[in-house]
């Protein structure tokens, strides 16, 4: 299995790192790619990693996140602009009736939003909350015999 985070660069200065996982493949008919076909259940998180000191400052008296909620809060959104980014990738080897196949996910962030009239609280520090859209592109190949 291989995992690799992906790294989301926002015009605002902050940095997002997005993980994805793989957490069931199962082979699901013909297709021409290889002769076989597979759905591939994913998912994935995001977290922050850099964070500018002025963004921290305008939170840092803002009421807390609410955790755990249903609904999320619908005021103080904001798009902010992806202005690089490598994808996050997942790997895994998996028999099938073909033989064996390397199938991998590889997701990549499409819209990111932030909230400056709430505060998260990492460790000792408060942080705006970030909230991503991303996409999965499966792919799928044989492994050479001998793998």
């Amino acid at each position: 299995m291989v995992e690799k985070a992906g790294r989301i660069r926002l015009s605002d200065g902050t940095e997002l790192a997005l993980r994805i996982m793989i957490l069931d493949i199962r082979e699901a008919g013909f297709s021409p790619f290889g002769g076989v076909s597979f759905s591939v259940n994913a998912m994935g998180g995001i977290a922050t990693k850099v964070v500018p000191d002025e963004l921290r400052r305008a939170v840092a008296d803002k009421p807390t996140f609410p955790q755990g909620s249903s609904q999320l809060p619908q005021d103080g959104w904001e798009l902010v602009d992806i202005v690089e980014q490598e994808s996050a990738l997942a790997e895994e080897s998996v028999d099938s009736s073909r033989g064996r196949f390397t199938v991998r996910v590889a997701a990549e962030a499409m819209m990111v939003a932030r909230n400056l009239s709430y505060r998260l609280v990492i460790g000792n520090a408060s942080e705006p909350p970030y909230w991503a859209t991303w996409v999965y592109k499966t792919t799928w190949k044989p492994e050479a015999r001998g793998e």
